[in-house]
């Protein structure tokens, strides 16, 4: 694959995007950490739907929508759903995508792609191409809003001077009321 100097320009922003997501997934933010967890995650400890709702700010059902969608598995102990650290990390990461504007089925698909191979690089290769698809898509959307806006702006400054004519000429005519009818009463 070749890329022009503008594309080449792009492939090393996303590339760059990329590295950042996995980066703060790896080693979050003091931010990140706190909104969170209070605590860094130990990897012996199980968590409850409750507590896992609680700390995404979701709802149970929620999460059990997540386990329905095929993007979480939690063990079961009887008929309880126990989580462990990397059903939490699995959270982290959904979040984060649904916030950044994947679907489900894009989060579906980059979760299965997880140790496909050693390395990890159908994974990533998958992901930079739903990130650019992504961006593109965003970019797309901010073209047709500015549009959208410079056309609702230019309406605007219409509606502006049609007002600020209608009310001048419905000062002329309320100037001549009060002129005719000043006249009237001064010619019995």
């Amino acid at each position: 694959m070749t890329f022009s100097a503008e594309s080449h320009g792009l492939h090393d922003r996303f590339l760059l995007a990329w590295r950042l997501l996995k980066l703060t997934l790896l080693y979050p933010s003091p931010t990140v950490i706190r909104m969170t967890d209070s605590a860094p995650s130990d990897r012996s400890r199980f968590y409850s739907v409750a507590e896992l709702a609680n700390e995404f700010s979701l709802t149970s059902q929620g999460i059990r929508f997540y386990e329905e969608s095929g993007l979480i598995a939690p063990a079961r102990v009887g008929r309880t759903r126990v989580f462990n650290y990397q059903d939490r990390a699995r959270l982290i990461l959904i979040q984060r995508l649904r916030r950044l504007g994947f679907s489900i089925d894009a989060i579906r698909e980059y979760l299965s792609l997880y140790r496909a191979d050693a390395t990890g690089a159908t994974q990533y290769r998958r992901g930079l191409e739903r990130i650019v698809e992504r961006i593109r898509e965003l970019e797309s959307k901010r073209l047709d809003l500015d549009e959208t806006l410079a056309g609702l702006r230019a309406l605007e400054r219409e509606a502006h001077d049609r007002l600020d004519r209608a009310l001048i000429e419905e000062s002329k005519t309320q100037r001549s009321k009060d002129t005719n009818g000043k006249r009237d009463l001064r010619t019995p």
